[in-house]
């Protein structure tokens, strides 16, 4: 769906830094897409992705989305409506694992009811509310495709080392919500294929702290995670909606 030759309409969710960034930037060098849209919460943290914005005026338009926040997911959408009808490809690479004082707990005692509502609130609301207010512009007659990025440690069946609460529930349930968004969606816009993606570990600010026990071959780079993302989703089939998928290609145990 990259390589078309009609007019093909992307949406990258969370693109400020990292994947996301990252898939901002392949999306510009791909003929086949005609309009990517970026999101960002904080504008100081997006000054490469409003750089980028500035010299592919035609093609790139950064706008601001805290996905916390239904009413800015509500506003940012509306934002869409007005320039396109119609949306192909949605990644949201929005995630949180640690962020100043909060980290991913390595026991019980260090659980949190603010930090677990924050986690859930980052990792797996904000997508079915996404989910929600793009339905009226995937409701079209071209193959698409709305990822998510999860990982493999919200896998529960996987789940060998305990740990991470906040994050392997939050991405769990992320799992599970976008399962029931695949099924409604199967009904309401039913050439839209709703996957989540394990991305792998990935050198990004996410990972950094995280990646002294992971082997340098295992560890990839941005461009290559979102390379090999891609080329998941190029494969896809509408049976697939619903599925969790690892960078590869394979199936992932929920």
């Amino acid at each position: 769906m990259f390589t078309r030759t009609d007019s093909c309409n992307a949406l990258i969710v969370g693109a400020s830094q990292g994947i996301g960034l990252g898939f901002v930037k392949k999306l510009l060098q791909l003929q086949g897409i005609t309009k990517v849209y970026a999101t960002y919460r904080q504008k100081n943290s997006a000054a490469e992705l409003i750089m980028l914005s500035h010299a592919y005026p035609d093609k790139l338009t950064c706008l601001a989305m805290d996905i916390t926040d239904e009413a800015q997911i509500a506003e940012g959408v509306q934002f869409l409506r007005e320039e396109i009808d119609k949306i192909h490809l949605v990644v949201n690479c929005v995630g949180l694992l640690h962020q100043g004082t909060l980290q991913p707990e390595k026991s019980l005692k260090q659980i949190n009811s603010e930090n677990l509502l924050h986690y859930f609130q980052v990792n797996s609301i904000g997508a079915v509310l996404l989910a929600k207010h793009l339905l009226p512009l995937f409701r079209h007659s071209d193959r698409s495709i709305y990822a998510s990025i999860s990982a493999k440690v919200g896998s529960i069946g996987d789940n060998q080392l305990g740990g991470w609460y906040g994050y392997r529930a939050s991405k769990a349930a992320l799992n599970m919500l976008m399962r029931n968004v695949a099924i409604e969606y199967g009904r309401t816009s039913p050439k839209t294929i709703v996957v989540t993606l394990h991305p792998g570990t990935t050198d990004t600010r996410l990972s950094e702290p995280f990646q002294k026990n992971v082997p340098p071959e295992k560890l990839f780079s941005v461009e290559r995670t979102v390379n090999q993302l891609l080329a998941v989703m190029e494969k896809l089939q509408i049976e697939d909606s619903g599925q969790f998928f690892s960078w590869d290609g394979s199936r992932l145990p929920w």
